[in-house]
């Protein structure tokens, strides 16, 4: 492609001459043109290919010609068609004309449409917001009525009707009227409430009347003998609880006395109750221990612990042993006994079981009468109004009793119970005996803590002189202190009183003093032994049984069970081999290369070697009997008796040694020198009675 021509080649030369019509034509910008038309692509095409402007110009301007006389020829051609086409658009163009005029009337009339609907719209909404405020005010108004208004029925139902489950709900209307009319502060205002207000205030006063009547006279059937109190009020009162709310918000005056006539009834009716209950109660009273039933004080008419003028043996034995009185802390949701179906089988109950029963009916009887006051008068502060006089009848007669009580066992079962029932109550989640269980408590520990330290100072005081018996059994004193003590341990075992275990331990060095005193009263140290053993062993065997760990208490007596054990197999075995003992315990225990004078001589272990033989067998058998008639517990006897044949053992076999080393004559003994097999034999034979 050219990128620099000379457009004067092919342009050629340009005079004025050549153009008639120079004189009208400027060349003015003409150089600036051709230089722009350089870079035009169909100038450049032209000038590659050499053609001259001025030719290729002719060229075009024929070519121009050709086409316009072409075109002319197919104008022609085509003119019926045109005027056809002309005509169709004149048409056209008119009925085009019509339709907008058409239109143009349309739109005049829709306008006029539109203004005339927005006209009514606005009206529509005023017409439905008039309406709207009609109907509020309609609704406002006919509640206004319904509240305000004294239907007919209903004067005729509270003036004469029974008052019955319709009368309940005719009484419900009559108090939202009642309310209606005294707490929208417009009501008061209103010209109705001038004509309505003295019919409503005729009829609240009518059945506020009606209505005391009424309640009053349910609760006077309460007052009927042998009237069951709780199904009374479930079956009965309840379907009328209404009538009290009623009273309670439109007759104040009225529902206070109704409140004082109901807490009136129930607290004598009520404390009826418990005093004649009270009464049959105490005719099936056991007496079981008086002030003088003491673990100290000298058993009267005998020997025996349980003899007496007053009970037979089997009620005596409970004071001091728990026995089947345990039961009772078992029984502790049985109902409350029945006392004329006790009294016709001719049963008496120690005091225990009539407290259960007494504490039965009270728990059962507040927790009906509780929950009745709550959901009633919807007052649980009226329960203790009514309570007051129930409270003071048992409060008068459980100071009686507890003033004169000195059933220590009987005390702490009481305790126990008092505990029981206190979760029996936690359980109902039920209060109202809270503060009474409480002061139940705090009296009974008291009096426990006093009759407990009556034992004490009876063991502390009491008269050795009298109280001693020539016989090595278990003496009575200790036997009641086993029984006693075993009995509390067995009420404390779920509990871990330490108080009670502080108790315990106080009692336990009282009674250890005392037998060791009474222990003195034998002249012989061999019979202070048997006797402490014989009772420590009982006395271990009693607290054993009331429970597998004895505790602190039954360590102490073991260990001095275990120091009298020893100091008595050395009495039983000095009677018999007092030689042979103090020559081990003395001479066995020398050196014999010490020196000659302290060397042990054939004369000195011949006599005991050949005294041994003689009468080993009779001294064992011997000492069989005295084991056997000394102790009362045969195991502990037999275990005695193997324990001194044991150490009896120990002392031969010393014996048997200092023979062996016995220089000269040693040797001429041994024919003499009994068999340690044969005595192991001997001692086997007493063991296999065990």
């Amino acid at each position: 492609m050219v990128t620099e021509m000379d457009l004067g080649a092919f342009v050629g030369d340009l005079s004025m001459e050549d153009d008639v019509g120079s004189d009208d034509v400027s060349l003015e910008g003409l150089e600036q043109e051709l230089e722009e038309c350089i870079h035009d692509d169909v100038v450049a095409n032209i000038l590659s290919k050499g053609i001259k402007l001025r030719d290729y110009t002719k060229t075009v301007e024929k070519n121009l010609r050709e086409g316009e006389l072409d075109s002319i020829q197919d104008y022609i051609k085509e003119s019926d068609n045109l005027v056809s086409l002309h005509d169709q658009i004149r048409d056209c163009d008119i009925i085009l004309s019509q339709m907008e005029s058409l239109l143009s009337g349309f739109q005049a009339e829709i306008g006029s449409i539109s203004s005339d609907i927005k006209v009514l719209q606005e009206k529509s909404m005023d017409m439905g917001l008039k309406l709207k405020n009609r109907k509020v005010a309609e609704s406002k108004l006919a509640k206004f009525v319904e509240d305000i208004i004294v239907p007919p029925r209903m004067v005729d139902i509270i003036v004469d009707g029974e008052v019955n489950e319709d009368y309940m709900r005719t009484l419900e209307i009559l108090s939202k009227k009642l309310k209606f009319v005294t707490a929208d502060p417009t009501v008061k205002t209103s010209t109705a409430l001038k004509d309505v207000q003295p019919e409503l205030e005729r009829l609240r006063q009518k059945a506020v009347s009606k209505v005391f009547d009424f309640i009053v006279q349910k609760l006077y059937a309460l007052r009927k003998p042998k009237t069951n109190i709780q199904i009374l009020q479930q079956s009965v009162l309840l379907k009328y609880k209404y009538v009290i709310s009623f009273l309670k918000e439109h007759g104040k005056e009225v529902y206070t006395e109704a409140r004082a006539a109901y807490l009136d009834t129930m607290n004598k009716v009520l404390s009826a109750h418990f005093r004649a209950y009270i009464q049959a109660l105490e005719k099936l009273q056991l007496d079981i221990a008086t002030s003088s039933d003491l673990i100290g004080v000298e058993a009267r008419g005998g020997t025996s612990l349980f003899s007496t003028r007053r009970e037979p043996m089997k009620n005596r034995s409970s004071v001091f042993a728990l026995g089947d009185r345990i039961n009772i802390l078992k029984e502790i949701d049985q109902p409350a006994l029945i006392p004329h179906i006790a009294e016709a089988s001719a049963q008496k109950y120690p005091y225990e079981v009539l407290f259960r029963s007494l504490h039965k009916l009270l728990m059962d009887t507040a927790s009906s009468e509780y929950l009745f006051c709550d959901e009633f008068f919807g007052e649980e502060s009226l329960f203790y109004d009514i309570f007051a006089g129930p409270f003071a009848v048992i409060d008068e007669h459980f100071n009686t009793i507890l003033s004169n009580s000195y059933d220590a066992i009987g005390l702490m079962l009481m305790i126990r119970l008092t505990h029981q029932h206190q979760l029996i109550m936690s359980r109902r989640r039920i209060p109202c005996l809270d503060s009474y269980l409480d002061k139940v408590n705090i009296a009974l520990w008291p009096r426990f803590k006093m009759v407990f330290d009556m034992h004490i100072s009876s063991l502390r005081n009491a008269n050795v002189k009298t109280l001693w018996e020539d016989d090595v059994r278990p003496h009575y004193v200790m036997r009641r202190y086993a029984e006693f003590t075993a009995s509390l341990i067995h009420l404390n075992t779920d509990y871990g009183d330490g108080q009670l275990e502080m108790n315990l331990e106080r009692l336990r060095m009282a009674v250890d003093d005392l037998i060791m005193k009474l222990s003195t009263q034998f002249l012989k140290s061999k019979l202070q032994c048997v006797f402490l053993i014989n009772n420590y062993d009982m006395t271990i065997a009693v607290l054993k049984e009331a429970g597998p760990d004895g505790g602190k208490i039954q360590m102490n007596f073991e260990e001095v069970l275990k120091s009298q054990t020893t100091i008595f197999v050395e009495e039983l075995l000095l009677e018999h081999f007092s030689d042979l003992i103090k020559f081990v315990k003395i001479r066995a225990s020398e050196d014999p290369s010490v020196g000659s004078e302290k060397a042990i001589s054939v004369s000195e272990v011949e006599p005991l070697v050949k005294d041994f033989a003689s009468r080993w067998k009779d001294a064992i058998e011997l000492m069989h009997k005295d084991v056997i008639t000394s102790f009362s517990n045969f195991l502990c006897g037999m275990e005695i008796l193997r324990t001194s044949l044991t150490q009896l053992l120990l002392y031969y076999t010393r014996l048997s040694e200092c023979v062996k080393k016995v220089p000269g004559g040693g040797s001429a003994l041994n024919k003499d020198l009994v068999s340690i097999q044969l005595i192991i034999h001997e001692i086997r034979k007493f063991s296999r009675t065990f």
